[in-house]
């Protein structure tokens, strides 16, 4: 994910990317031969960063090491503006407790929550806010991957990248907050952990204040999904949304026909593209951010309410 993200950051005009910073002995010698022929500085450690004047700092280490690096970052005085990819932390005390620091120091935070820069996605936000739906009723959300689908053998890959809710769940779990507004957990149907102790599918009720239900299904281990996919289905009192990474399904109660737009009837495009386009444009929101010194809607204080319905999920399975 650093080198997804250097990678773009590298084609802004307003950008330089200064230091990569690595602790791995291997990684830091392939970075040196890499960025050779640049003024790149590829260093091994944090307070090796200090004194460069960084207008920003990315972080895509594990999960379990963001709290620490904010922390870090922001004591040593190495920069104000921070991005961090999901999630913002191990657990929500943690990331309340970086709001909080965030909010003393005063810079742009962010969080990689990509999929709200998805045009099939943002589109349909855009139909439930223009009422056309009526009002929703109910919704599932789903974020299904086979990573590690007919494994038996104790697997730590899964604890490293935070188990299924943390490494898939968080994707739908936050397009839901953002579409529906705050959720809390009502009901957790199904849970299984692998010998490690790390979940790998889950399954839980939750509510938002208007009494809207929602179920997710979330899956590490399901099969037929070679690569991760997330989608919602939301009834509403005059029709239904089925939206995925690629299109979206609209129905309309007084029209049998079933409307379909995928990602290019949306104008997916971007003009320089890794992985998804929404990783550009996450990148272009925090740089435009920064430029206009301006909070991200994807700052620390939104993208921590991630971690609060995390955790009363594992709370309820006795698992914090």
């Amino acid at each position: 994910m650093g080198l997804l993200h250097a990678s773009l950051l590298n084609v802004f005009s307003e950008v330089k990317l200064v230091a990569l910073c690595e602790k791995s002995a291997l990684m830091n010698r392939l970075f040196k031969r890499v960025f050779s022929t640049t003024d790149i500085r590829i260093v091994d450690d944090l307070e090796k960063l200090r004194g460069l004047g960084l207008d920003a700092v990315y972080v895509t280490t594990p999960i379990s090491s963001h709290s620490q690096i904010v922390k870090d970052l922001y004591a040593e005085e190495i920069t104000r503006n921070v991005f961090v990819e999901k999630t913002l932390a191990l657990n929500y005390n943690q990331s309340k407790e970086l709001c909080e620091i965030a909010k003393n120091v005063g810079g742009v935070t962010m969080v990689g929550y990509m999929k709200r820069f998805s045009v099939v996605f943002k589109k349909a936000k855009e139909m439930l806010r223009q009422g056309d739906l009526g009002e929703p009723r109910r919704f599932k959300a789903y974020a299904y991957s086979s990573d590690f689908l007919g494994l038996t053998e104790e697997s730590k890959s899964s604890a490293s990248r935070g188990g299924a809710l943390s490494d898939l769940g968080c994707h739908v779990i936050d397009l839901a907050l953002w579409m529906f507004g705050r959720l809390e957990v009502r009901d957790v149907l199904s849970f299984a952990r692998n010998e490690a102790g790390s979940e790998t599918s889950v399954s839980f009720m939750a509510l938002n204040s208007s009494g809207l239900s929602g179920q997710f299904d979330i899956s590490q281990s399901m099969p037929g999904y070679r690569m991760p996919e997330f989608g919602l289905s939301i009834e509403c009192s005059k029709g239904k949304i089925e939206v995925n990474d690629d299109r979206l399904c609209l129905t309309l109660d007084n029209d049998s026909a079933q409307r379909k737009l995928y990602r290019h009837d949306l104008n997916d495009g971007v003009y320089f593209s890794i992985g998804d386009p929404e990783y550009f444009r996450e990148n272009r929101e925090f740089v435009d951010s920064l430029l206009g010194n301006r909070q991200c809607e994807l700052n620390f204080d939104n993208a921590s309410i991630v971690d609060y319905v995390i955790d009363q999920v594992r709370g309820r399975t006795g698992r914090q």
